[in-house]
């Protein structure tokens, strides 16, 4: 039997691979044209340490020197050793470039572009092939006929299928914002680069809270279509905050998403003053006590950067340390050529 393993790199480079159960993951990512760093093969320098996000697996032998016993517990493996017994996301703690690997360059057609609130633009597009990814990462984009300029945007979509879609922020004479507003037609290529990132839906062994600000949605919706299929058999509680009534988008999409977890529950806020919307506020405002459990939660925050400094900032007022607190941070890159941002 063959299990999917994600080699996810310190410098953010996700690299997906397929390993036997009857081999270790040293063996699978050789064979994929992975250098894993490791010098012995028999689990007694601890050069190939490893830590599993997601998964089980058979850790092998090793002496105490390459790995300890709380390392072990705390789910270090060394992958010269390891075998897999289910699907797994392993954090490899080295560099891509130094395991001679590279992120992969993915072609894409343009199926549609919408409007869908003045602040945000919808893109779906058909992948030349489909593209593994886990939920809630991102990839770069090339911005036509800009010169090989790059903007990088969140998948909203569930990995694996050739329709994907993404929540681009409609930034007035933002590069990207432009071409699709003024430019962009379905046929278009697109050049993408990825998958990356480290904020990505872990195995889920506690409830979980996702707070998600203006197109910070996007990964949560990937998230979302993910749990969807695979249950994570954790309470699921959403807060999805933006600026104004019109920026609320994607509802549908939550709802039906929601539909099909069980323990799912979400709320929406709108911080500005003159909205009609009945929560108004920040995501901080509309935290249930119950969705903290005691601190005993993974968080998964995606959002502004003032944003995510105020909920870190909530957490220390009101003594709460999440188990887990997972973040990314967003921000306007540079405007079209010879325009202010």
């Amino acid at each position: 039997m063959s299990y999917k393993v994600a080699l996810n790199f310190e410098d953010g480079v996700t690299r997906f691979i397929n390993c036997n159960e009857t081999d270790t993951v040293a063996d699978a990512s050789y064979r994929a044209g992975i250098n894993i760093p490791l010098d012995c093969r028999d689990g007694a320098c601890g050069a190939c340490k490893l830590f599993c996000e997601s998964g089980s697996f058979d850790g092998g032998s090793y002496i105490e020197d390459a790995l300890s016993d709380d390392e072990a517990k705390e789910g270090y493996a060394l992958a010269c050793q390891m075998k897999p017994k289910t699907d797994l996301v392993l954090r490899v703690l080295a560099p891509a470039s130094a395991c001679k690997t590279a992120i992969t360059t993915t072609k894409a057609v343009v199926t549609g572009v919408e409007l869908l609130s003045p602040s945000t633009i919808g893109l779906n597009v058909t992948l030349a092939n489909p593209l593994a990814f886990l939920p809630g990462q991102y990839v770069n984009i090339a911005v036509p006929g800009a010169g090989g300029q790059v903007r990088a945007y969140s998948f909203s979509s569930k990995p694996g299928d050739v329709a994907a879609g993404f929540l681009i922020r409609n930034i007035p004479n933002g590069l990207m914002s432009t071409w699709l507003t003024t430019q962009a037609k379905p046929g278009d290529e697109l050049t993408l680069t990825g998958p990356s990132g480290s904020f990505f839906l872990r195995e889920a062994r506690r409830p979980l809270l996702l707070l998600a600000g203006g197109t910070g949605l996007a990964p949560m919706l990937s998230m979302l279509a993910e749990m969807a299929e695979t249950a994570p058999g954790q309470p699921v509680h959403l807060i999805y905050g933006v600026t104004h009534d019109a920026d609320l988008v994607e509802v549908e999409k939550i709802e039906a998403y929601g539909a099909k977890i069980a323990g799912f529950s979400w709320s929406a806020c709108v911080a500005s003053p003159e909205s009609v919307y009945p929560n108004k506020g920040f995501v901080t405002q509309h935290i249930p006590d119950g969705a903290l459990n005691g601190g005993d939660v993974d968080v998964y925050l995606c959002g502004p950067p003032p944003m995510v400094e105020a909920v870190r900032a909530h957490f220390q007022n009101i003594g709460v340390v999440p188990a887990s607190f997972y973040y990314e941070k967003f921000a306007p890159t540079s405007a079209a050529p010879g325009k202010a941002a």
